[in-house]
């Protein structure tokens, strides 16, 4: 699978989890540099508290277009260390 956003493959692996309709990406596998810490986070009952980090492609921004769960709770194991798209990026 792979994601894009403005043109750019920002990830792409054979290596995907799915989780709730989302394919979760390891972090390995996201291109250098697209990304910039967020300090955006918000709750989910099971997964725990998800994190952010916005995308640069060719000077524009999408704030808060990737996520990832640093510490997922126990039922939500399989997607430590891997980040998901919305906003707008195209997983295929």
């Amino acid at each position: 699978m792979k994601a894009e956003w403005n043109g750019k493959v920002i990830a792409e692996s054979n290596d995907i989890v799915t989780v709730e309709g989302n394919a979760y990406f390891p972090a390995a596998a996201l291109a250098p540099g697209v990304t910039t810490p967020s300090q955006h986070t918000s709750a989910c009952p099971w997964k725990g508290t998800a994190n952010y980090y916005s995308l640069t492609v060719d000077g524009k921004t999408n704030e808060n277009a990737v996520w990832y769960y640093a510490e997922p709770k126990d039922a939500a194991k399989q997607i430590k260390g891997r980040l998901a798209f919305w906003k707008g990026v195209k997983v295929s």
